[in-house]
């Protein structure tokens, strides 16, 4: 993926991160070259390989990490694009062999923390129109 699209690509998946999080009272995330960078180097990993698979970082818990593998463009687990406490937000883009995309989203610091209380402090409730608060 070449620079400007990845950089192009980036900045639409924090817009639409940020509508989200505003949705659900969450501040607004910024993008980090250094997560963007990582993410990026992550994504052409697991295209490599084709193995969709968390990276051991994440598994430690350094940075949260969404990870999706389709054969069209695509981005999920909600929880971790609205967390609260949450600030920065890397993405990286690789196309695989056969076609296949693996999109790579890291956040820091981490969210979807299970312990009691951090999931009701940290995904809060929609509002907008159509919505009732």
């Amino acid at each position: 993926m070449g620079k400007s699209a990845s950089k192009q690509f980036a900045e639409e998946a924090l817009r639409r991160h940020n509508e989200l999080r505003k949705r659900h009272q969450a501040p607004p995330l910024k993008l980090s070259s250094k997560l963007n960078r990582e993410a990026a180097r992550y994504a052409e990993s697991l295209a490599s390989t084709r193995i969709l698979k968390h990276s051991e970082d994440s598994s430690k818990g350094s940075y949260g990490e969404n990870l999706a593998w389709a054969s069209n463009d695509q981005l999920g687990h909600f929880t971790a694009m609205v967390w609260k406490s949450t600030t920065t937000l890397g993405v990286g883009k690789a196309i695989a062999s056969d076609g296949s995309s693996f999109v790579v989203a890291r956040y820091f610091p981490a969210g979807n923390i299970t312990n009691q209380g951090h999931f009701e402090s940290n995904v809060l409730p929609a509002r907008g129109p159509g919505l009732t608060s």
